[in-house]
């Protein structure tokens, strides 16, 4: 008699077991261990170039030796570019955020999840004192559980407002309606009935670190085809489609028209609940 596959045999069983397992998931088993550091006095101009040649979004700042704040890709849009001030006349420390937000490698992932949530940042994975890591937001929803959790809507979390701008609009309007907006993406209208997205890690890798001209029109350069979704999916289901196709910002359809948008953070936010 040929021996049962015992995945076969108890499915139900194997699977509750499993989920269950993913549920008391760790830091440690999601963070990025590749930290990348800067000095508080480095300017934005620099910090920029840094993040989008290794296409991350924040720069943990040391003092001293130590890392003590952080300097991310929304401080530049928010605090920088949409005040006008100059890239390479402004410091990190002048728009870093202070002090860092703490976690532990053996914390469970969703209380990892509320800690963001509530604290409004990316997480400093810290273990007897030394920085061993951090997460964001698309750390979780690439090791987002198969949990009860997840499988809200996606409706009750998204951003239903959506800013669309014209394709001839410049980089740097676009750059500034962001920063003023405290947004990361904008909708670009390229053709009838074609969209494309133009996010801050677009800004970030090919302007500010590529050194591109801001003057140049956003429709040359936004992403497209657009990856969608039909509103109505489970928040599991939403981190599959981003996880698998590397994207942070997934915008839904309802009958085939635009009814808003979900982003990494809002997922977590949707698992932190």
């Amino acid at each position: 008699m040929a021996k049962k596959d015992l995945k076969t045999e108890f499915p139900s069983v194997l699977d509750r077991a499993y989920k269950e397992s993913k549920r008391h998931t760790k830091v440690a088993d999601i963070m990025s261990t590749n930290v990348i550091t800067t000095a508080a006095g480095t300017t934005m101009e620099e910090a920029a170039k840094i993040m989008g040649k290794k296409h991350i979004g924040s720069l943990l700042v040391e003092q001293y030796g130590a890392p003590v704040a952080i300097v991310t890709e929304r401080d530049l849009l928010t605090k920088v570019l949409a005040e006008n001030m100059s890239l390479a006349g402004t410091p990190v420390e002048r728009v870093m955020s202070y002090p860092l937000i703490k976690v532990c490698p053996t914390m469970e992932i969703r209380d990892a999840a509320r800690t963001m949530i509530q604290r409004r940042g990316r997480l400093a994975v810290f273990e007897c004192g030394n920085l061993v890591g951090i997460i964001t937001a698309s750390d979780f929803i690439r090791s987002l559980p198969e949990a009860p959790e997840t499988n809200l809507c996606v409706d009750d979390f998204m951003t239903r407002k959506v800013v669309t701008v014209d394709r001839n609009e410049t980089i740097a309007i676009v750059a500034e309606i962001m920063g003023r907006d405290r947004i990361g993406s904008v909708l670009v209208n390229l053709t009838k009935g074609v969209q494309g997205i133009f996010t801050e890690r677009d800004l970030l890798s090919a302007f500010l670190a590529g050194e591109m001209p801001l003057d140049v029109e956003v429709g040359e350069v936004a992403s497209s085809p657009l990856v969608t979704a039909p509103a109505g999916i489970s928040i599991h289901e939403a981190a599959h489609v981003m996880a698998s196709r590397h994207i942070r910002r997934l915008p839904l359809l309802r009958k085939g028209r635009l009814t808003g948008i979900i982003t990494a953070r809002d997922l977590v936010e949707g698992y932190a609940k």
